[in-house]
């Protein structure tokens, strides 16, 4: 046993947590998640958890259903909302085969062998996502128009405003958690959020991002309002997006930039921006998944960038 796992197991007794999640996503970026006791952790971080990948989007074919979720104890981390005995935590998952190998379904995989392929070259790769975002005053379950939760424009700062109050909390929440903000206010449209979350190795921030969503809703919910990641819930406001800022460095040397060339740009950042381009319908397909992502770029004075 490693002495990440021997913290995580020392704190579970020291803090009186009784559940474990264990958290993984699906291919269309779903978080999932299933509650172990302390007791079963140390066998957990050993052989995992198993469970019917067949029942998960896009993992398994029935005939080939057996997967195992094994806990990255680097993630752990208690969860603020769960904190009073006795108390949860949460931890990343790696998904793997019976055998024991990864899962090429699983998006943190393909993200991990990606990245081991940068630091073969080289490179370390950071992201620093802006996280836009709504507030309703309601769930509408019957198909009626959802109500902003403010009447508030972009950085507008008034009492009345309940974003003020949702912000505060939840920034003190990520913090709890390590997960560091850089910027938040008030976005364009009415009940329409931004929170920018410190830049970060691509792994922490994609598992930043979806603790990030998990903690608006639950504050929206501790406040009794709804928070949606809808990209184009109003036809007649801006939609939401998630602009992630990206830098690629050669130890401590920006790989992007280059004295003297055209626009300070050096000869690897003119190939990484020709592979977005290249790959751009692929990349689309699945940062963009919805009909809804497409209703951004039409209407409301929307940002004709996602």
């Amino acid at each position: 046993m490693d002495k990440q796992q021997e913290f995580v197991l020392r704190t579970l007794e020291e803090r009186d947590i009784r559940f474990v999640r264990l958290w993984f996503t699906d291919v269309l970026g779903y978080l999932k998640s299933v509650a172990v006791a302390p007791a079963e952790l140390e066998q957990a971080f050993d052989e995992g958890i198993g469970f019917d990948g067949s029942a998960i989007e896009g993992f398994a074919r029935v005939y080939e259903s057996d997967m195992i979720a094994k806990p990255d104890p680097g993630t752990f981390q208690i969860l603020p909302w769960r904190a009073e005995a006795p108390g949860t935590a949460r931890m990343f998952c790696d998904i793997l085969m019976p055998d024991g190998s990864p899962s090429f379904a699983d998006p943190r995989f393909v993200l991990k062998r990606i990245l081991a392929k940068t630091s073969d070259l080289g490179f370390t790769f950071y992201t620093h996502p802006e996280i836009e975002f709504f507030l309703l005053k309601n769930k509408p379950v019957d198909g009626s128009r959802p109500t902003p939760a403010d009447s508030s424009g972009y950085f507008d700062h008034t009492p009345q405003n309940v974003g003020m109050d949702f912000r505060r909390q939840a920034i003190t929440m990520l913090e709890s958690m390590g997960i560091s903000v850089e910027f938040s206010h008030h976005e364009g449209a009415p009940g329409q959020q931004e929170i920018d979350l410190r830049y970060a190795d691509a792994l922490s921030t994609a598992d930043n991002i979806m603790t990030f969503r998990l903690v608006m809703k639950q504050v929206a919910l501790e406040q009794g309002v709804q928070a949606t990641f809808m990209p184009k819930p109003f036809s007649e406001y801006p939609g939401s997006g998630m602009h992630t800022h990206l830098s690629l460095f050669e130890g401590d040397r920006n790989a992007f930039y280059e004295s003297g060339a055209e626009y300070q740009l050096s000869k690897v950042g003119r190939s990484f921006i020709a592979g977005l381009l290249k790959h751009a319908a692929e990349i689309s397909a699945v940062t963009n998944q919805w009909v809804n992502s497409y209703k951004r770029i039409w209407g409301g004075s929307c940002l004709l960038y996602t």
